[in-house]
């Protein structure tokens, strides 16, 4: 048998540097009161969102996914030219094809990168950052940027009292490389394509195009309520246990910023002392589905409450039902 070689790369990956980009579009709750009935203490006490971003004129994901990236990778202070892969977690791209990730690559001014679009809805970058670190590892890559980007403004349901107030834009992203020891712990992922009811889309494209109305979203809120406050407690404790911590060893909590009570609810599951910093970004910025642990790791280290080396915890869950997690070192 003739022998085929291997690729090798270093032993152990890290996320480098991260940014992060918001619509300039300040929505409060207040704004939304004109098209659904409930109140801005409704929807602040059930959910702790006060306002979200949404984007405006000249705005859209590739402008957004554009700025985080530039950001991350002026911080990170590499080469473009040694970025060998690119990698954008999305639902908000409504071209089948081609790709966005290859048209981001090119404007970013990476050349001959591998470059390819997942969904993964809100656990995208998570699933986007177990690909990334195994490339490097694999050494397929030297350097992996990671993107995130969401406009969920564009298929929200401004009339359903159950989703309007919910989903913001914005973008997040990550630079991936090599490292001394290792800064990504094992990801623990996974779906339930039998709850894929749960959080759909209202129709296919087909029927979009034969009724001239543009797909939205819609949610149980009360099934995704339970599913997160018990399967996905359990699956951050997994975490945990396979990155070989406790949960005393833990400095920082960057949960899926989906509500803030499930938010509260894995901190209880989880049973982490009150030094550990908790991601709250969802009162400024909603739900930015796969976009929203990247700006909440940004919005932390850039204000000072989480600081670069920290061990922080991620995790990402939504439609599908998909859902992933890591430890990681923060950047």
């Amino acid at each position: 048998m003739t022998e085929i070689l291997a690729s090798r790369g270093p032993q152990y990956a890290r996320i480098y540097s991260v940014g992060a980009a918001a619509p300039s579009r300040v929505i409060d709750n207040e704004y939304l009161l004109q098209f659904i009935d409930s109140s801005d203490e409704w929807i602040t006490q059930r959910t702790g969102i006060k306002e979200r971003r949404w984007i405006g004129e000249g705005e859209n994901i590739e402008t957004l996914s554009l700025t985080a990236a530039n950001q991350a990778i002026e911080r990170a202070g590499i080469d473009r030219a040694e970025i060998g892969a690119v990698i954008l977690s999305t639902i908000s791209h409504y071209h089948q094809t081609p790709a966005l990730a290859p048209k981001l690559a090119t404007r970013l001014g990476i050349p001959d990168a591998a470059a390819y679009d997942i969904s993964a809805a809100c656990a995208g970058f998570c699933y986007g950052l177990a690909q990334a670190e195994s490339i490097v590892r694999a050494g397929q890559a030297t350097y992996v940027l990671l993107i995130a980007g969401e406009t969920i403004s564009e298929i929200t349901n401004l009339t359903d009292r159950g989703t309007a107030f919910l989903f913001g834009d914005g973008a997040g992203a990550v630079i991936v490389g090599p490292s001394e020891t290792n800064g990504i712990g094992p990801v623990v992922w996974g779906s339930d394509g039998a709850q894929e009811g749960v959080i759909w889309q209202t129709a296919d494209w087909h029927a979009a195009v034969e009724s001239g109305e543009f797909p939205k979203l819609g949610m149980d809120g009360r099934a995704v309520f339970k599913w997160a406050t018990s399967f996905i407690a359990q699956a951050t404790k997994k975490c945990l246990d396979g990155a070989g911590l406790a949960p005393d060893q833990l400095d920082v909590f960057i949960p899926h910023q989906a509500n803030d009570r499930i938010t509260d609810t894995l901190l209880r599951y989880l049973k982490l002392p009150e030094s550990v910093v908790v991601a709250r970004t969802i009162r400024q910025y909603g739900n930015n589905s796969a976009a929203t642990v990247p700006m909440a790791m940004d919005a932390l280290l850039s204000s000072g409450e989480a600081k670069s080396g920290q061990t922080a915890l991620i995790i990402g869950f939504g439609a599908g039902l998909v859902y992933a997690g890591q430890v990681i070192t923060l950047p």
